[in-house]
């Protein structure tokens, strides 16, 4: 069960870790982890969020994302000075892994709202208690190599799209950086394409889920590397004792071509592999007709000219650095996609093909 608390300067509790974002696929993940390893653990809820069954988003999913971990829930906003100073006080590390993911040309407002103002409260507050920050950031916060070999930390800003969540993303960790120089000890850890087990929203599984529907046919023509969130969990734990203060550390994959990422998807799926490759020309129209639809029903829709744009990019990066530093390794890709398949299975996110076919590799 969850022992709920509200914390006060006063009469903070102490915590190995308070984890922000701790419903999310990265968060939750992380909260298990240092569980397992006999961590005290502190999340963070919004106000208002029933905590037993924070994050589910199935019925019948028993108590959501923390049910049964022994974990100190406390209710804030990332934007409340006060009460995320309360959150943190007592706290030996934060690993702030809250943010908002929309890949689209919408919502910059809100976006810079949470990602950038929610982070720089967030690192203040850590500043101010002692406590290290690991800021999970993202890939999307660097830049990629015009000459298509893999980026690293120190690849200069350009080639990605400059859409809200890459922009606020860059901001976040700016204002991290500022605190670094004014005291904060923090680390910047940058995951790529994550897939895996506890995803509740979901979110990166989304992918999966879709070609697990039958919906996989054709792929985008650019590339990424996918990661088992679970090893990226294991690299922010080594960063808490490992990383350098104010480095970044890429927390990488296994590069694959969209297409052979959605084979893999097929084969855990038991579906149809995909027929191909999507001509470009297809795949500038699917955004512009994305974009168009949006504006008619005023919301924009995952399929749209900045997340179309973004799947035809040479998405890849070295995570040399973490290797070499925090010992980072990663699992083979396809077992964490049969791992995530088989949590979403057993979670209701999707129905069990007949015998015949989901059993076809």
């Amino acid at each position: 069960m969850i022992a709920s608390s509200h914390l006060h300067p006063s009469t903070a509790s102490t915590a190995d870790c308070l984890v922000t974002g701790a419903t999310g696929l990265v968060g939750n993940n992380v909260v298990r982890l240092l569980v397992d390893r006999n961590q005290s653990v502190r999340v963070l809820v919004r106000p208002g969020q029933p905590r037993e069954s924070s994050g589910s988003t199935r019925q019948g999913i028993g108590g959501g994302a923390f049910a049964a971990l022994p974990v100190d829930a406390v209710a804030a906003a990332l934007h409340d000075e006060a009460a995320m100073q309360r959150a943190v006080d007592g706290a030996r590390v934060v690993v702030h892994s809250a943010a908002m993911v929309h890949v689209g040309w919408r919502h910059l407002d809100e976006m810079r709202h949470v990602n950038v103002e929610g982070t720089r409260v967030v690192a203040q507050a850590a500043r101010r208690a002692g406590a290290r920050l690991i800021h999970v950031s993202s890939v999307d916060a660097l830049g990629l190599r015009g000459d298509g070999e893999p980026a690293n930390e120190e690849t200069p800003p350009g080639g990605m799209l400059a859409c809200p969540y890459v922009v606020t993303k860059r901001e976040a960790e700016a204002a991290v950086l500022a605190e670094i120089e004014k005291g904060l000890d923090a680390v910047i850890v940058n995951p790529v394409y994550m897939i895996g087990p506890w995803d509740w929203k979901p979110s990166s599984g989304r992918m999966l889920l879709e070609v697990g529907a039958g919906r996989g046919l054709f792929a985008p023509p650019g590339s990424n590397d996918f990661v088992d969130v679970r090893d990226v969990a294991q690299g922010i734990l080594a960063a808490m004792t490992r990383g350098q203060t104010g480095r970044r550390y890429i927390l990488g994959g296994q590069p694959l071509s969209y297409l052979d990422a959605w084979r893999i998807f097929a084969r855990v799926s038991g579906r149809m592999q995909p027929l191909g490759i999507a001509p470009w020309p297809f795949v500038h129209v699917a955004g512009w007709c994305g974009d168009l639809a949006g504006m008619l029903s005023h919301r924009e829709l995952q399929v749209n000219s900045a997340a179309t744009g973004m799947s035809m990019l040479p998405h890849n990066f070295s995570c040399a650095r973490a290797e070499a530093e925090l010992g980072y390794a990663r699992r083979p890709f396809e077992a964490a996609a049969q791992d995530a398949w088989d949590w979403f299975l057993g979670h209701g996110y999707v129905r069990a093909l007949r015998p015949r076919t989901a059993l076809a590799r």
